[in-house]
C-alpha cells in the first residue's frame, strides 16, 4: 500500500493509464479479430476492407508503445498473407 502522498499519486496515474492502455489494446485485439473472422468467412472483399482499416489502428498503438514495434510487423504480415491467400 502506497504511504506517502507521492507514492499515492502514482498508483492513481498508474491505475487510470493501465485502463486507457487496455482499452487501447482491445481496440487491436477488435480489430484483428474482424480480419480474420472476415477470412474464415472465405470473403476476400471484406477482409481486405477489415485489413485496410486494422492496419492504421495497429501502427499507431505501435507507435504509443502499447504494442511492440515487432509485435505490430507480425500481426499486419500474418493477416496480409491470410487475406492474399484468399485471392
Amino acid at each position: 500500500m502506497a504511504n506517502s502522498p507521492q507514492a499515492r499519486k502514482r498508483a492513481r496515474q498508474n491505475e487510470k493509464r493501465r485502463r486507457h492502455n487496455a482499452s487501447f489494446r482491445s481496440m487491436v485485439r477488435t480489430s484483428i479479430k474482424k480480419v480474420r473472422a472476415a477470412v474464415d468467412g472465405k470473403d476476400y472483399e471484406a477482409a481486405n476492407a477489415a485489413y485496410q482499416a486494422a492496419v492504421p489502428v495497429i501502427d499507431r498503438m505501435a507507435d504509443k508503445g502499447i504494442i511492440h514495434k515487432n509485435k505490430a510487423a507480425r500481426h499486419k504480415s500474418r493477416l496480409n498473407a491470410a487475406v492474399k491467400a484468399l485471392q
